[in-house]
C-alpha cells in the first residue's frame, strides 16, 4: 500500500485544529476530547508519515517546515474529501441543493404551489425543479433517480415493491362540458346519453386516460375519440371551444370556470382518482425528502 493504514483523516482534522490553535489545550476544546487524545494523534501521525512534524521542547510542540508543508496540503486534501462527499450524495439525491419534484399537470393547479411553498419554508435555500408528465413517465424517471419524488394517481400503474406511498386525497371523476352544453346545467349526467357525442382524452399513460376507459367500459360504449393530447390543459382549451367533451377530475374546476362545466356523473358510473406522493424506499431518509413528506401529511390532514 502507497499509504500507511495509520495516516487517516481524522488525524489529520487533529493535526489541523493544533495547528490553528497552537496548543494541546485548545485543540482538544475545539475538538471536544483531552490534551492526551491530541497528543497521541499527533504522534501517530509522525509515525505513519515516518518523519517528524514538531520539536519537542519540554511540553510545547514548535512545528517544523514539515509541519507547515503538511499543513497546506492537509487543509486541500480536507476541503476536497468534504466536496467529494457533499458530491457523491448529491449525485445519489441526498441532501442534494435541488429538489426534483415530478407531478401530473393538473395537480398544478392547486396541490403542487401548497406543497412547494411549505417545503421553501422548512427549507428556505432549496432550489425545486418541477417535472410535469403521466403516472408512467414519471415512475420510471424516479427509478432512474432523475426525480426524487412523484404527485400521481395511487392505482396500479405506481405499485412497485422499490417505493413508498403516502396518500394525498382522493378526486371525483366528472363528465366536462362546453359551457353552453346541452348538460351544463344538469345537476348529474348518465352516460349513455353521451355515446354519440365526440370526446377529446389523454394518451395512454396518464391516470385519467386509463380511469376513462373504465368508465367507458361500465357504460357499456366505446367514445368516439376526436383527438388525444398529452396534457390537460390543452384538453380543456379543446373542451372549452368545443371540440368535444372529456372526463376529467374535479381538481382542474377553477380552470376555464366560466366556459367549461364539470358534471357529476350518475351513481354507477362515479370513479374516484386517489392522489400521493411516491418515493424510493431508498432515500426515505434524505432530509429533502423526509421535508416534503412532512408537508404531504400536513396537506393530507387538511383535506381530511
Amino acid at each position: 500500500m502507497l499509504i500507511d493504514e495509520e495516516l487517516t483523516l481524522k488525524k489529520l482534522e487533529v493535526f489541523l485544529a493544533f495547528m490553528r490553535t497552537g496548543n494541546l489545550a485548545r485543540a482538544a476544546a475545539e475538538l471536544q476530547t483531552s490534551n492526551v487524545s491530541v497528543h497521541r494523534a499527533i504522534h501517530s501521525l509522525e509515525s505513519a508519515l515516518r518523519c517528524p512534524l514538531f520539536k519537542h521542547e519540554g511540553r510545547n510542540l514548535t512545528p517544523l517546515e514539515s509541519a507547515y508543508v503538511l499543513e497546506e496540503r492537509a487543509q486541500k486534501l480536507i476541503q476536497d474529501v468534504v466536496e467529494s462527499v457533499r458530491l457523491t450524495r448529491e449525485a445519489a439525491g441526498f441532501s442534494a441543493e435541488r429538489f426534483k419534484l415530478g407531478s401530473l399537470y393538473s395537480l398544478t393547479v392547486k396541490t403542487v404551489p401548497q406543497l412547494i411553498m411549505g417545503l421553501k419554508i422548512r427549507r428556505s435555500e432549496l432550489n425545486i425543479d418541477l417535472i410535469l408528465g403521466s403516472n408512467i413517465d414519471l415512475l420510471y424517471k424516479l427509478k432512474n433517480m432523475e426525480v426524487d419524488a412523484i404527485l400521481v394517481s395511487l392505482d396500479d400503474s405506481v405499485n412497485d415493491p422499490d417505493c413508498e406511498q403516502i396518500p394525498l386525497f382522493s378526486d371525483d371523476i366528472f363528465l366536462a362540458t362546453p359551457a353552453d352544453s346541452r348538460f351544463a346545467q344538469r345537476s348529474e349526467v348518465d352516460l349513455a346519453e353521451v355515446r354519440d357525442e365526440t370526446f377529446i382524452t389523454l394518451t395512454q399513460g396518464f391516470a385519467t386516460h386509463q380511469d376513462g376507459i373504465r368508465v367507458f367500459r361500465q357504460a357499456g360504449f366505446e367514445p368516439k375519440v376526436a383527438m388525444q393530447v398529452n396534457d390537460i390543459f390543452t384538453l380543456l382549451s379543446m373542451v372549452s371551444s368545443g371540440v368535444g367533451y372529456a372526463l376529467l377530475p374535479g381538481r382542474i374546476a377553477a380552470v376555464y370556470e366560466n366556459r367549461v362545466k364539470l358534471i357529476p356523473l350518475q351513481e354507477k358510473y362515479r370513479l374516484q382518482q386517489h392522489i400521493g406522493v411516491v418515493f424510493l424506499k431508498a432515500k426515505e431518509r434524505d432530509p429533502n425528502l423526509l421535508a416534503l413528506l412532512a408537508e404531504c401529511r400536513m396537506y393530507a390532514n387538511r383535506q381530511a
